[in-house]
């Protein structure tokens, strides 16, 4: 199949991200944050430590879906700005937030307008959860945003799905784990068809195209490295908060999902932070 033009890339995920939002609107769990003004996110709770202490930062949440995260970091005292390309997914967020009496200003624009949507040097953190690397096409560009977002001595967070793990086949009967997909950038992407998301909902998506752009480490810390960051951390983990392996797969005590058996195999996820020096 012919490489896909970027631009056309970025409208099949916008369509196949808009496609999801009525999904996840009723599958993400949102009451739980309605009834409990304490409650966080999984994601959040897993990387409390590791994020420290955000209150009364200025915080900007890219690729912030429906807002459950960036709800959770308001939680956390921190002034939260929440930017997607999906403008359903904008308006269940605002619809939360306003819910929960959080105030968090939400900018519809694509990531990689981020600059002009929200200008220069305007935040002291910059925040990236799970599944949001892979649907962008070049990472060196997603990292001079980032860096031109944040203030001197600000800071780059990210929670991420491991590039190995994006790279492996779906689920296979022999419950081998197989390398088939692309581990580095490849132009063009990888198109995939999925008919339903990641959360249980009755019928099929409306815009099952959807494209991913794996990027491994390398092409990673050196587009953070080549933006002006310094990495300050990284750390590799044997669980992912969704369950990407079908049946090799068990819920741990965390919530999270690891192998069944030997979890030394294989990275599912990582965290990554980084500051920028001038």
């Amino acid at each position: 199949m012919d490489p896909i033009s970027t631009a056309d890339a970025l409208a099949i995920n916008r369509a196949h991200w808009d496609s999801r939002v009525p999904h996840h609107a009723k599958g993400y769990g949102l009451e739980r944050f309605r009834d409990d003004p304490m409650h966080l996110s999984a994601e959040v709770r897993f990387d409390r430590a590791r994020l420290g202490d955000v209150a009364g930062l200025d915080v900007v949440h890219l690729q912030c879906h429906i807002g459950h995260d960036t709800l959770s970091l308001a939680r956390l005292g921190a002034r939260m700005t929440g930017l997607d390309f999906s403008l359903p997914a904008l308006e269940v967020a605002r619809q939360l937030a306003a819910d929960c009496g959080a105030a968090i200003d939400f900018v519809h624009a694509d990531v990689h307008d981020a600059v002009a949507a929200l200008g220069t040097g305007r935040f002291d953190l910059v925040y990236t959860g799970l599944g949001a690397l892979c649907w962008l096409p070049d990472v060196r560009c997603w990292a001079e945003v980032v860096a031109a977002l944040l203030r001197p001595g600000g800071r780059l967070f990210i929670r991420e799905g491991h590039p190995v793990l994006f790279a492996l086949s779906d689920p296979r009967p022999d419950g081998l784990l197989v390398i088939e997909h692309p581990y580095f950038e490849v132009e063009g992407g990888t198109r995939f068809s999925e008919l339903k998301t990641y959360v249980a909902h009755e019928g099929e998506l409306s815009s099952p195209e959807m494209v991913h752009f794996n990027h491994g480490f390398a092409e990673i810390f050196g587009a953070v490295w080549g933006a002006g960051l310094q990495i300050t951390g990284f750390e590799e983990h044997r669980s992912a908060p969704w369950n990407p392996l079908g049946e090799a797969t068990v819920r741990d005590a965390d919530g999270e999902w690891s192998l069944r058996e030997g979890r030394a195999r294989l990275p599912m996820t990582y965290t990554l932070t980084a500051t920028k020096m001038t």
